[in-house]
């Protein structure tokens, strides 16, 4: 009796083993997984003029038009998902998004939790302070008494850090410029091209403008470690280089786009 009891559990083992093996997928690269799905996950924050909303709700910027035009090369739709910054690791290895495309600095935090393409963009850090008190905030060590607002996980919180700065880490750049406009915090430290676009004369925040330059870095888009995305994007990149689309479109949005050596 025990004989036939062990070895009928055998035998539903051994089903249950094909079925699995029959069920399971082979290991797929990220291109053939975006391909078999259909689109292009990518994973930004609202951030003129990168990635924000023209007045029908669509995604544009500098960042969704190459985004747009990468995953055209590839045969694929993009859709776009904002995501909380400081997750953006967590939600490139869950599979949530299938690439970080928003003007993401190239710092070695990114490069060692993602497989990072190469640079195509121009940025730096810049402090945004009020207005009627911009001549007294000139210099790097004229801040040390300022309360900063700062995106979390962000190359501006990383550059306040460094400098042992008061900051309070907010979820956005939008936020941190907010809280300057409010009085909330003294100063942000933001990207430079937000930073162009949305303060000072003619934006919403006329009353607020930057001043000192904290550091001078690069842009690369981020995609799961060992991705042949990387290595695909960098060819595109190349291509879009030069034939003028990436020039045509740095000058559309104001960007300072990098020079990509072919």
């Amino acid at each position: 009796m025990k004989k036939r009891v062990l070895a009928a559990a055998l035998c539903v083992m051994t089903v249950a083993g094909s079925l699995l093996g029959c069920g399971a997928k082979k290991d797929q690269t990220d291109s053939e997984y975006i391909k078999e799905k259909g689109n292009l996950v990518v994973g930004i924050t609202d951030f003129a003029p990168m990635d924000y909303k023209d007045a029908n709700g669509n995604w544009i910027g500098f960042d969704a038009e190459l985004a747009t035009a990468f995953a055209d090369s590839l045969g694929v739709s993009v859709e776009f998902i904002e995501i909380d910054w400081d997750n953006k690791t967590l939600e490139l290895n869950g599979k949530t998004i299938d690439c970080v495309w928003n003007g993401m600095t190239l710092n070695e935090e990114v490069k060692a939790s993602m497989s990072t393409s190469n640079p195509y963009c121009n940025n730096a850090q810049v402090v945004v302070v009020k207005s009627d008190v911009a001549d007294q905030y000139q210099t790097v060590e004229s801040l040390a008494d300022l309360s900063f607002a700062v995106e979390a996980g962000s190359a501006g919180e990383n550059e306040v850090k460094a400098l042992e700065l008061n900051y309070t880490p907010v979820k956005a750049q939008s936020d941190a410029i907010m809280e300057v406009a409010a009085g909330t915090s003294d100063a942000a430290a933001i990207d430079a091209l937000m930073a162009a676009a949305m303060v000072g004369e003619g934006t919403s925040y006329s009353n607020l403008t930057y001043t000192v330059s904290l550091n001078a870095e690069m842009y690369g888009v981020g995609f799961r470690k060992d991705s042949d995305l990387t290595a695909m994007l960098n060819d595109f990149l190349k291509t879009a280089y030069a034939d003028g689309t990436i020039m045509a479109i740095a000058e559309k949005y104001g960007v300072s786009a990098a020079v990509i050596e072919q």
